[in-house]
């Protein structure tokens, strides 16, 4: 089967970076029935910055403004999905690399039941070339 790529809106906070912080954070999310397709957390200038990839956008909005969860405007990544093999993201990487374009972060795993996902970032202003050198949907 061929990888399924697709073009997927993140919204980012800010958050302390001290124990139990995450767990608020999603429980507020679980709470209001929210459902995430991808989740990445880093520390960030003594902070931690969480993105969000909701399944569905208005109920996060909604889940996030009710919580007074400050969020940034929607941003673009690209979700990936595909059969797990050797050298998956590296086929991927080298198409970006080829076209020129830097990717800003990557974060890949197995999922399973010979399946693996990723979650990439490419600067905005290279989305569109991006979105076009991968075949995104």
């Amino acid at each position: 089967m061929a990888d399924t790529i697709r073009r997927a809106s993140y919204y980012y906070t800010t958050a302390p970076d001290k124990p139990g912080e995450g767990a608020r954070l999603l429980g507020v999310l679980r709470d209001a029935g929210v459902n995430l397709r991808a989740l990445h957390a880093f520390p960030s200038a003594r902070k931690s910055q969480v993105d969000f990839v909701p399944s569905d956008e208005a109920l996060f909005l909604a889940a996030a403004k009710g919580a007074k969860i400050k969020l940034s405007k929607p941003k673009t990544a690209f979700l990936i999905e595909g059969d797990d093999r050797p050298g998956a993201l590296a086929a991927l990487l080298a198409r970006l690399g080829a076209a020129k374009i830097n990717v800003t972060a990557v974060t890949g795993l197995c999922a399973g039941m010979g399946r693996y996902g990723a979650i990439l970032w490419v600067k905005p202003r290279d989305v569109n070339k991006a979105a076009s050198a991968l075949g995104a949907m």
